[in-house]
Formats: C-alpha cells, sequence, structure tokens
C-alpha cells in the first residue's frame, strides 16, 4: 500500500495561439449525409486533419493507424480528411468518392481538388496531420506516418485540460455512412486463373476473395471476410498449387489451398516493417509492409513491397525472406538491386528473364534481371505523367498499379488513372493503346486469346479481345504443337464423357451435380449452342464459313462416396477444361467425345 500523496496534476503545456484557417472545398464533402461542415460546427471537439492523397501508400498507412485513435475517442475526437490530389485523375469527385468508399474510411471527407484548404494550412507533403484544440486553435501538425501514439497523448492531454475549462463538447460526430452497394465485387484488386478455368479474385474492399466461373460473372465461393484478410490484393500461383495472397493491410502473405480451402501465412508478422526492422530472416519472423502484388519467378516468390518502395523475395527451400532491391528511398533511379529506388511497385508480371514491375507512384513501367539490374521502360519519374503513346522515351503513363505478360514477349500495362490498357512491345519500344473506357483497372489475365481486366471501380471483370499482333506468337505456335480436329458444318454434337469413380454416385442432394460451359474463337464460329448449362451433352450449330477456330470447353461434375451407412460422405469435384482447334470440313466429325477425368478434390 503506498501512503505518498498523490502527485499533482501537470500544468497544461503552453502553446502558440494560431486560429486555424476555415476549411473550403471545390469539390464539397463526402460522409457527411450531403451536409456542409464548418470549423464552427466542429466547436468543442478536438478535431484531426488529414491531409491525404489515395494514391500515396504512407496515407493509406495513416488511415490505418488513426482508426484505433477514431474509435478510442469517437465522442470527444472528429477526424476530418482533406482530400488534396497529385494525379489528374485524383481531382475527379467520383474518383475520390470511390476511394472513401474502397479504403473503408468511417469519417467526413473534404475534397480540396484546387489544394485551398492545403494551401491554408502550409501543407508541404502527404500525408500530414494537424490538430485543432475545442476552441478553433492549431496545436499540432505532422508530417509523414507513425505519429498516432504522440497524437493519442495529446488527445488526451486536451481532453482533460478542455474538460476542466468546461470547453469540451461529447456526442455524436458528423459522420454519416454511405447506403452500402448490392455488387458481386468491390473495388477487386488482382485475379488469377485458376486450373479449373475459373477467376480467383481479390474482393479488396470486402476483405475477401471471390471465386468466379469462366463467365468472370457467376460466384462459385467467397474466401474470408471474416478477419483472415485485410484489404488483399495480388494473386499468384505457386509451383504446388496454392496461391500465394499479398494480404496487404495485414502486413502479410498467406497461402490458400483452392482444393481444401485451407489458409496459411507464408511470411510476415502482421505488424508493419518500420526503419530498423530486420529486412531478412525467418519468414514468419519478419515484419512487412503493405505487399501490394506478387509473382512467382526464378525459384522464389517476388513480392512488391509498396508500404516499403522495395522488391522483396520469400523463398520457400529455406522458409526465409529479404530483400530483394530497393532502398526505401522513393523515387525512379536504375542500376543493382541495392542500389535502385523505387516509388510503391504495386504490379508484378514474370516473362522468362524479366520480372516486370507496375511503378505507380513514378508512373512507370520497370524491369529486373536475374543478375539483379533494375531498368525502366517507360516513365521519368515522380511528378511526370499523362497518358501518351509512341516511343518509350517520351510515352507517359499515370500510376499503373497492374502488368501483364503478353505472349510475344510484349506486356499489357493497367493504366489504372488513365481508365485505360496500354501495351508496351520491347521488341519495338513502342507504347500503344489497347483499350480505353475502362475504370481504374488494377490487373488483366489472359484467357485463350483474349484478355480479361479487373475493372476495379466498375467493381467487375472485363473480356476484351486481344490484337492479332499482340498473339500472334503463341497462336502460331499454338497451331504447330496440337493438330486440328476436323468437323463437318451443322449440327455438331458434343458429349462429355464421365462416369463416377468405383465406389461414388453423382452428387444431387443440392441441385445438379455437373456443369457444362462452352465457347468458341472466334465466337462467330458457334451460331447456336454457346454458353453455360447443367447437361454434359450438347447440341452445338458450327458456321462454315468461319472455316477454323477453337472450341473452348469446360466441364465439371460432383460425386460423393456411395455409402447409404455414412451421413457425411467424402465428395469430390472433377473439372476439366479443353481447347479443342478445330477446321470445318464435309465429311468432318459431328461428334466430338471428350472424356472428362481429373484428380479428385476433397470437398
Amino acid at each position: 500500500m503506498n501512503d505518498a500523496a498523490p502527485a499533482p496534476t501537470p500544468a497544461p503545456r503552453r502553446r502558440a495561439r494560431v486560429r486555424a484557417p476555415e476549411l473550403i472545398g471545390r469539390g464539397g464533402w463526402l460522409n457527411t449525409g450531403g451536409k456542409e461542415l464548418t470549423l464552427a460546427d466542429l466547436r468543442g471537439r478536438v478535431v484531426i486533419l488529414d491531409f491525404w492523397t489515395f494514391c500515396c501508400i504512407n496515407c493509406l498507412h495513416v488511415l490505418d493507424e488513426l482508426r484505433e485513435l477514431e474509435e478510442k475517442h469517437r465522442d470527444t475526437v472528429v477526424i476530418i480528411g482533406v482530400h488534396s490530389p497529385k494525379f489528374a485523375h485524383e481531382a475527379d469527385h467520383r474518383a475520390v468518392a470511390d476511394a472513401v468508399e474502397r479504403y473503408q474510411v468511417h469519417h467526413p471527407v473534404l475534397d480540396d481538388p484546387d489544394l485551398a484548404t492545403w494551401k491554408q494550412y502550409a501543407v508541404r507533403a502527404w500525408p500530414t496531420l494537424v490538430v485543432i484544440d475545442p476552441e478553433g486553435y492549431v496545436v499540432a501538425q505532422h508530417a509523414g506516418e507513425g505519429h498516432a501514439h504522440a497524437i493519442a497523448r495529446l488527445v488526451a492531454e486536451l481532453e482533460r485540460e478542455h474538460g476542466e475549462k468546461g470547453t469540451l463538447r461529447r456526442g455524436d460526430g458528423p459522420y454519416v455512412a454511405p447506403e452500402p452497394a448490392a455488387t458481386v465485387l468491390r473495388f477487386p484488386g488482382k485475379a488469377v486463373l485458376l486450373p479449373s478455368g475459373n477467376f480467383l479474385v481479390s474482393d479488396t474492399t470486402r476483405d475477401r476473395l471471390v471465386e468466379l466461373e469462366p463467365d468472370g460473372e457467376s460466384v462459385v465461393r467467397s474466401i474470408g471476410g471474416d478477419g483472415v484478410f485485410n484489404e488483399p490484393q495480388g494473386l499468384v500461383a505457386l509451383p504446388d498449387g496454392r496461391i500465394a495472397v499479398a494480404d496487404t493491410v495485414h502486413h502479410a502473405i498467406k497461402a490458400y489451398d483452392p482444393e481444401t480451402g485451407e489458409i496459411s501465412t507464408l511470411a510476415g508478422t502482421g505488424r508493419q516493417w518500420w526503419q530498423g526492422s530486420p529486412t531478412a530472416g525467418p519468414a514468419r519472423e519478419v515484419d512487412l509492409s503493405s505487399p501490394w502484388d506478387v509473382a512467382w519467378w526464378q525459384g522464389k516468390l517476388w513480392i512488391a513491397m509498396a508500404g516499403t518502395h522495395q522488391l522483396w523475395t520469400y523463398d520457400p527451400a529455406t522458409d526465409t525472406v529479404a530483400v530483394a532491391a530497393g532502398t526505401t528511398n522513393e523515387g525512379l533511379v536504375d542500376g543493382p538491386a541495392a542500389e535502385a529506388w523505387f516509388s510503391q511497385p504495386s504490379g508484378l508480371a514474370a516473362a522468362g528473364d524479366r520480372l516486370w514491375i507496375a511503378d505507380s507512384e513514378s508512373s512507370a513501367l520497370r524491369w529486373i534481371d536475374p543478375d539483379g539490374t533494375v531498368r525502366t521502360a517507360v516513365g521519368t519519374g515522380l511528378f511526370d505523367f499523362g497518358h501518351r503513346d509512341g516511343a518509350a522515351g517520351q510515352a507517359l503513363f499515370q500510376h499503373p498499379l497492374g502488368v501483364t505478360a503478353l505472349p510475344d514477349g510484349s506486356v499489357a500495362v493497367s493504366d489504372t488513372y488513365n481508365h485505360a490498357l496500354r501495351r508496351y512491345d520491347p521488341a519495338t519500344g513502342e507504347v500503344t493503346t489497347l483499350a480505353t473506357d475502362l475504370r481504374e483497372p488494377s490487373d488483366a489475365v489472359l484467357v485463350d486469346g483474349d484478355i480479361v481486366v479487373v475493372e476495379s471501380a466498375r467493381h467487375r471483370l472485363t473480356r476484351l479481345r486481344l490484337p492479332e499482333e499482340a498473339v500472334r506468337v503463341e497462336a502460331v505456335a499454338h497451331r504447330t504443337r496440337r493438330a486440328a480436329t476436323e468437323i463437318a458444318p451443322g449440327t455438331l454434337r458434343l458429349d462429355i464423357v464421365f462416369e463416377a469413380p468405383a465406389g461414388q454416385k453423382l452428387d444431387v442432394r443440392y441441385g445438379p451435380a455437373t456443369r457444362l460451359l462452352v465457347s468458341a474463337t472466334p465466337p462467330e464460329l458457334l451460331t447456336g449452342g454457346a454458353g453455360k448449362g447443367t447437361e454434359l451433352s450438347r447440341e452445338l450449330e458450327i458456321d462454315p464459313a468461319v472455316g477454323a477456330g477453337v472450341l473452348h470447353v469446360s466441364a465439371m461434375a460432383a460425386s460423393c462416396d456411395d455409402d447409404p451407412a455414412n451421413e457425411y460422405p467424402a465428395c469430390h469435384v472433377h473439372q476439366q477444361d479443353w481447347g479443342v482447334p478445330v477446321t470445318v470440313a464435309d465429311g468432318g466429325a459431328v461428334r466430338l467425345p471428350l472424356v472428362l477425368a481429373g484428380l479428385d478434390h476433397e470437398g
């Protein structure tokens, strides 16, 4: 028991009395139910202004840092986001509204496209935090991230001081949650094609993965949404069949097994990496920082570590992680890996002896060689951006988030803030535009000569036809590897031959146990019979005028152990995808049988 007299409450610190300028912005307010806020409306509360821009990874870190403070002091503290754009796209009010939802911002946001409030507060960098006391005076300003603890101490001091003065007002804040939107996906980030022909998509804002059928719309299953993921982004298949997941806000790399549904952690502790932390070591003992994308290259998993402006690797042979390139300095500097500078790398694509990198903040397309040399194909620096085709030396992107290797050695760039899909051809050094009128494309996946784009701000996958020059090499090789099947014009009967393995039967407890999806390249080859259904036989109508093409067939059957005494029999999924080159000729086959015989997947 301590009989000592209690220590006196420390006197409040004396602070400079600088009146906070008014909050103004031509873009208006978000998350207020349409109300325009003024500082007078906030009098009596501790106000924290968060000057941010949604392209900036450090700004996103600060959003996460403030969540605990926001929850703990919600009756005395009001956080106001002041969105101050860097890129032209970020001055679009619709884009700001999307970002507020995408990153789950749960406080009012002032859209300030002209940087009017930014200038009034003499802000010089993203992110910057300004603290205003309950009487309307600026009492602190911090640039950068990592200040949440200092601000929390200041908030406690202000609560005590103004509580004693009678100038503290408690109660509900001005935040008004927007109405939830009913879409299958919500701001998807990346996608990968599964062996089944289905897509696995990181449904970022809903903190989950979603498996979609080959149509890119029908949901097979969702994975997560219960805290196991937090704003996941990049996906890539590992050699063992699992999918590596960049679990961005958890600062971790997870592995998802599509066969068993098991989710495990490959790398990361769940804590954000800070300067001075280890940069190599046992994979689950080293902190990571906002991993945004992943790629399998040169026998290792490569990680676009957006939060530290670096590339890291995970080596499954030693179960370790290590920095592979970058110094943590933000900029565009080529050269040896240990000396190179990156700017928020956000997209990776392995292609032979190059690992391509979408270096978003410098609006650049770069690559690293097997010897560790970093080079730039397109881009000149942090503040040079736009939409310009032509020679790589003068071409411009705007904050690309994804890159996809194409069959001919060129790459498709998801030019996110230009709402475009672009192409860079190393053979010619030229940049061209493949498609426009996309909405914040963030990734793309090759599928049978087409490219499926993740339209993040339209909450969907969009299938596009690649130009002939981009697929010419693969198409020629494809035709030389596989002889075409001659089929007759008119009606072609497609039969999927399937028999449940011994001791099993078709599982019809919950509906049809089979599924068949048929399409063609070119689509005009089929005048009838395309689409999905539940029967494993179908009449296809072939247009003789087309002459040749590829039939794309995906079939699935589900069976369960045939044991009446077992209430919970083991079930299995049999799935196979075919691409059947065909030529149309009189006297050709009128029946196309395909045998469904794949590996069993426990389910």
